[in-house]
């Protein structure tokens, strides 16, 4: 069995909810001969410094998330998809310490597959920023500035991404509107998303 990290240990100790089940994930998967960290401030597993998996809760559920989970045979038909915009992870879901159990053998199987794809070097063939939807609103704001248009056209393809998802996921006209005004400014700074958010949120 791989050795446990502390860090995890302290992780697990701080967990108001899924504890059990996500302490008998991390049993199953440390039998798996993955390297254990903590990453993103969730319990990560490795093989040769390549994300294999990651146990995380929600509130009506706890996971073990497969990083490239597209790519893995899912003859038991249990992973899935977060949403529809993400393009590798999986998750196998669960509400109970007798579900993982039970799921034991199974999720050895799944792990030991995800292994051979770091060993085969397989990778996962992403989308270009030209598969993406670009929100109606969006597009409009882009015929009518051609400045604000060559600035986005400049940033790096996952900066590109990280705005057109952004801007396409409310449902209601009004919200993408908003999101995309306030994004305007950052875009033609040549900045991302993310830089945008610890602007908004005061944090340096």
């Amino acid at each position: 069995m791989t050795k446990k990290n502390p860090l995890v240990d302290a992780f697990l100790n701080r967990a108001t909810t899924w504890q059990k089940e996500m302490q008998k994930l991390r049993t199953i998967v440390l039998g798996c001969e993955l390297n254990e960290e903590l990453k993103w401030g969730v319990p990560c597993y490795t093989f040769n410094d390549s994300n294999v998996v990651l146990i995380h809760a929600f509130k009506e559920y706890c996971a073990l998330l497969f990083i490239k989970g597209s790519l893995l045979k899912d003859e038991q038909a249990i992973l899935i998809r977060q949403t529809s915009n993400v393009q590798a992870g999986r998750q196998v879901r669960f509400t109970s310490v007798q579900q993982v159990t039970k799921m034991k053998a199974i999720l050895q199987s799944y792990i030991a597959q995800a292994i051979e794809l770091e060993k085969d070097g397989v990778k996962v063939a992403f989308k270009g920023v030209e598969e993406f939807d670009i929100a109606e609103e969006f597009q409009h704001k882009l015929h009518a500035d051609p400045a604000l248009k060559k600035a986005f056209d400049t940033l790096t393809p996952g900066r590109r991404k990280a705005y057109l998802l952004h801007f396409s996921a409310p449902k209601q006209s009004k919200t993408r509107e908003a999101r995309i005004e306030k994004c305007v400014r950052q875009i033609v700074e040549g900045k991302g998303l993310n830089e945008l958010t610890k602007m908004s949120t005061g944090k340096k």
